[in-house]
């Protein structure tokens, strides 16, 4: 397949670009499935199972707890902030106007 790029649209460009990076986290995954299901059958054959080799369920991810909110805006109650990653602006914002964290606590 020869495909030129320079007669292509900035639209087609970007549609080749999405296929392109769909077709190489398709091919990520079979690759992935082929390697656990290789795994799988050694550890078959020397008697195991792969979660008991690894201590871990093979095929789960594993659930980030969802954290409430902490700090609210007190200028909108409606933005929060559960004190974990970034600071919002709004928060950054109170405590340079002089505001402290626990002024700001729901």
């Amino acid at each position: 397949m020869s495909t030129d790029l320079n007669n292509l649209s900035l639209k087609e460009l970007k549609e080749l670009q999405s296929k392109v990076a769909k077709a190489i986290a398709s091919y990520e995954e079979r690759q992935k499935k082929d390697a656990i299901a290789q795994l799988e059958e050694k550890a078959r054959e020397m008697g195991f199972s792969l979660a008991e080799l690894t201590g871990t369920q093979v095929g789960t991810k594993r659930k980030r707890s969802v954290s409430a909110p902490k700090y609210a805006n007190p200028a909108d109650p409606t933005e929060t902030w559960t004190g974990r990653g970034r600071k919002p602006n709004w928060m950054i914002e109170a405590l340079k106007a002089g505001k402290s964290p626990d002024d700001l606590l729901i």
